[in-house]
């Protein structure tokens, strides 16, 4: 991993938003879409990016993609992100984005969700680590 990857995708904010979101478990490309009203073509161009850089990592499931944080990235990440809370980030909706996306947890776990089988796991799995 080049750090100068890195960096490049936490100089844009819906990237950041992205990986914010992403730091905290696997996410289907829908749900990430839906957390931050983002079109799904727009979204998969940010993931590509990152995932080019070495920074995101993806694999298929079915007909959906579900990504994640690479490994090589995820302390530098949770660094980077604790600086950017601490600092106020302001223009950066990170709190409001996981609010978002606990009640898109709270919603699929009631009324279930388009996705896969295994998405849904996923989904439960880390719906139950973001309750812990």
């Amino acid at each position: 991993m080049e750090f100068s990857g890195f960096y490049k995708c936490m100089s844009d904010p819906q990237r950041i938003r992205i990986l914010s979101l992403l730091e905290e478990g696997d996410l289907c490309v829908c749900h990430i879409s839906e957390i931050l009203g983002m079109d799904q073509v727009r979204l998969s161009k940010q993931l590509r990016y990152m995932k080019d850089q070495g920074v995101a990592a993806a694999e298929r499931s079915a007909q959906w993609m579900i990504y994640r944080v690479a490994d090589p990235v995820k302390q530098l990440l949770a660094e980077n992100l604790r600086c950017l809370r601490a600092s106020g980030g302001e223009d950066l909706p990170l709190s409001a984005d996981h609010e978002r996306r606990r009640k898109l947890f709270e919603r699929i776990s009631v009324e279930g969700s388009q996705c896969s089988v295994e998405i849904r796991e996923l989904i439960a799995s880390n719906r139950e680590r973001c309750e812990s």
